[in-house]
């Protein structure tokens, strides 16, 4: 049983009326893709449109934080050290492993520190500062740019893992608390994509063996 009629032959749309739609449906997503699409992902602007309605901004963003990811990735892919082989256990017994695991590694968890460093970037420059840190360990941060700003990724590495905490482009600050997901380096990497130098000043306090540049 149906529950509706057959349309007739009259009330079926012709070739021509068929061809108009698909015709005025691919305009409609050429239009959009040129005004909207190649602006906002990619900062493509051919119409001027983009640029009226802010949206030529945000694609330029997207694709300058993609190109520093990809940087990002290759140079961690370059900092990368071979995890060497765990070495075997030889007559070792479960209070060896006890001490190993829970006292050696609580040790070293608690181990504090507090340190401040200083890069002055070129134009176009980019440097990376990273804690040595245990899972979650946490270490108190406060960086500036001296009045100046900054593109920064707050991320981290380290066997065979990476994550990326967070990322801002343009900043002239930041301050809060890195925990570490995972042992590793964990860290900051600013580029200064101004056209004078700039100089950014990092604090850090709290769970970490060492500070050290990357780059």
């Amino acid at each position: 049983m149906y529950n509706s009629d057959t349309p007739t032959r009259a009330e079926l749309p012709t070739s021509a009326q068929l061809l108009k739609s698909t015709i005025i449906a691919i305009v409609a997503a050429i239009a959009i893709l040129v005004a909207i699409v190649l602006p906002s992902e990619y900062g493509i602007d051919p119409t001027g449109a983009g640029r009226v309605l802010g949206l030529t901004e945000m694609g330029e963003i997207k694709t300058q934080l993609a190109e520093e990811a990809e940087q990002d990735r290759i140079r961690d892919e370059q900092n990368a050290v071979p995890t060497a082989p765990a070495a075997p256990q030889q007559g070792s017994n479960l209070l060896d492993r006890i001490y190993a695991e829970f006292l050696v590694g609580t040790a070293h968890a608690q181990e504090t520190r507090t340190d401040e460093m200083s890069v002055t970037l070129a134009p176009g420059e980019g440097a990376e500062i990273k804690l040595v840190m245990v899972k979650g360990a946490q270490a108190n941060f406060a960086w500036t740019a001296n009045g100046a700003l900054v593109n920064f990724d707050t991320h981290g590495d380290g066997g065979g893992e990476n994550i990326s905490y967070e990322k801002g482009r343009g900043v002239a600050e930041d301050e809060g608390v890195l925990e570490a997901a995972f042992d590793g380096n964990h860290g900051w990497f600013w580029r200064n994509r101004t056209d004078a130098p700039v100089t950014v000043t990092l604090k850090t306090s709290g769970a970490y063996s060492d500070i050290k540049r990357i780059i």
